[in-house]
């Protein structure tokens, strides 16, 4: 996309990609080869639509125009089979059938849809989800992959994602291309028990894909709605799909509690507002109605998943009308719960912070030093914006400021960067002068 493209139709394309390489890699079997031809598709667009107008189906043009590159991309083969087979024939003088140029292994009508309609053709968007969650490639290969093909998310913000470098997630995403490619597992929609198999790491995808959106790991906006809102979505369809699943309905659940918040997270010019600061009559309180009639229904059947706990938790922060009437106990017990049954490092972060609100931020502190030592967390700001919180309201202001300048100089967000810097302006004033 280049910078001088109109927003709307830049929008449009980066909300069209991924169910249009949905449709093509379902009908074509060849994920990276359908990645490529929309990719192609998506720039023709770029220099056709603003000349020539949209057209009248947005997804039915750019299918098309992928679906002709891969037939070109056949027919490429083709050719260059027939060439070797015919090379191969006459050194060896030997009589062979060699199928003609045209004899391309696929069938025009089931790729365009039999109807020709190609928006009744059902949300490829959610086929692409399962799709990529391939029986070939590890948990978090499927996962990066997903998070790349259906959540247009960068290399770099799925390697923040992962807590890893970003080299090293790039070359993830191309072996995992490749392994599908080679497996010779048909790249389709699973059957019921397959979908049942691959549910786990389709949830974490969604999830993590909500993230990205609820706050963006780097750039100058806090939040890309875009993101969160299509992850909303094609949870409720991964829910209408399989109803009776208390962890999707958990996960849902999750987002719209959370999601619930969004307005009131940034201020008149994009920055940063903290949850004890926010106008919580701004809340979506339909969302979170929404959200908490979801998590009490799923609580009241039996076995709890982490992501019914994290509803659990959002709703209790939800419920509050004022900060002070937040219940830390509760948190605290369902963050106990969490960290027994997660091996998250940011589980752990958050349950320091929730330890800090019931017994004080000195014993928040001590929780803080046991994550030093996690490898996934050194770096990352999160963990010095923390402790440098928990220094603030102990009291130290000098070394929360210290804290404060070391993440903000490792979190790529503007809006985080600004609020912390900030914050630290804010703690320089109140410091005592050592000359009074």
């Amino acid at each position: 996309m280049t910078s001088s493209l109109d927003p709307h139709i830049e929008k449009l394309l980066r909300d069209l990609t991924p169910s249009v390489v949905g449709a093509v890699a379902r009908r074509f079997g060849d994920f990276a080869a359908a990645e490529d031809a929309v990719q192609e598709a998506l720039m023709a667009a770029t220099t056709q639509w603003p000349k020539e107008g949209l057209p009248g189906s947005p997804r039915a043009w750019l299918i098309h125009g992928a679906a002709r590159r891969m037939t070109d991309h056949i027919r490429a083969e083709s050719a260059r089979r027939r060439r070797e087979t015919t090379a191969v024939l006459e050194a060896t003088a030997e009589e062979q059938v060699v199928p003609a140029l045209d004899e391309i292994p696929f069938d025009l009508g089931s790729t365009f849809g039999r109807s020709g309609n190609l928006e009744a053709d059902g949300d490829d968007t959610l086929i692409l989800l399962f799709m990529c969650c391939h029986p070939a490639l590890t948990r978090s290969s499927a996962i990066a992959l997903t998070l790349r093909a259906v959540g247009g998310l960068t290399t770099a913000e799925i390697a923040a994602a992962f807590l890893v470098p970003e080299a090293t997630m790039a070359q993830r995403i191309s072996r995992a291309k490749q392994r599908i490619k080679s497996s010779g597992v048909p790249f389709s929609m699973p059957g019921q028990q397959e979908r049942a198999d691959r549910l786990s790491a389709v949830l974490h995808v969604l999830y993590l894909i909500f993230n990205e959106g609820y706050s963006t790991s780097s750039g100058a906006s806090l939040q890309r709605a875009d993101l969160s809102t299509e992850a909303i979505r094609l949870t409720r369809s991964v829910h209408a799909l399989l109803p009776a699943d208390t962890e999707i309905a958990g996960l849902l659940a999750l987002m719209l509690l959370t999601d619930a918040r969004r307005l009131a997270r940034t201020g008149p010019e994009g920055e940063l507002i903290p949850l004890e600061e926010q106008n919580r009559s701004a809340w979506d309180r339909s969302a979170i109605a929404e959200g908490t009639a979801l998590i009490s229904d799923t609580l009241s059947k039996g076995s709890v998943g982490a992501y019914q706990l994290q509803a659990a938790i959002a709703a209790l922060h939800d419920e509050a009308m004022r900060p002070e009437d937040t219940d830390w106990r509760q948190i605290l017990a369902l963050y106990g719960l969490l960290t027994r049954m997660s091996d998250n490092p940011i589980v752990a972060l958050n349950h320091a912070v929730a330890y800090a609100m019931v017994h004080g931020p000195v014993e928040g502190l001590k929780l803080l030093e046991s994550l030093d030592a996690d490898e996934r967390l050194a770096g990352h700001y999160r963990l010095e914006a923390v402790r440098a919180h928990l220094l603030e309201r102990a009291g130290n202001r000098a070394a929360a400021i210290e804290h404060y300048r070391v993440a903000a100089a490792k979190t790529t967000s503007i809006p985080e960067r600004d609020y912390l810097t900030t914050k630290i302006a804010r703690l320089r004033v109140t410091l005592p002068d050592p000359y009074s």
